[in-house]
């Protein structure tokens, strides 16, 4: 199954992700969102499925954002700041999926 797969390259849940899905035999797309950006209308699509659990507020980015910047609305604010995004995001199976818990891999066949 080919994936897409949005994080950053020193996330460590990102890079166990990606191995254990390049591992299974799935042929994986990489995109860090601090050095590659996330497309705005493909934020808006994981802030619609995700909601507001798309936005890391335990990250050093959120602890490092002023009160009034926090009160930014979330897609602005991860527009913003795309580090401030929770991840890994993944897509290619029916639906995107957003982080690496233990329900996600059987998504994917692992």
């Amino acid at each position: 199954m080919d994936l897409t797969l949005y994080g950053l390259k020193n996330c460590d849940t990102c890079r166990k992700a990606l191995k254990a899905l390049s591992s299974a035999g799935h042929t994986v797309t990489y995109i860090d969102v601090r050095a590659d950006g996330v497309d705005t209308d493909k934020l808006a699509e994981f802030h619609t499925t995700f909601g507001d659990a798309l936005t890391n507020t335990r990250s050093t980015t959120w602890r490092g954002l002023s009160d009034a910047e926090r009160q930014t609305p979330a897609l602005q604010l991860l527009q913003t700041h795309p580090t401030l995004m929770k991840r890994p995001v993944i897509e290619g199976a029916d639906a995107p999926t957003l982080g690496w818990g233990k329900d996600i891999p059987a998504l994917y066949g692992l």
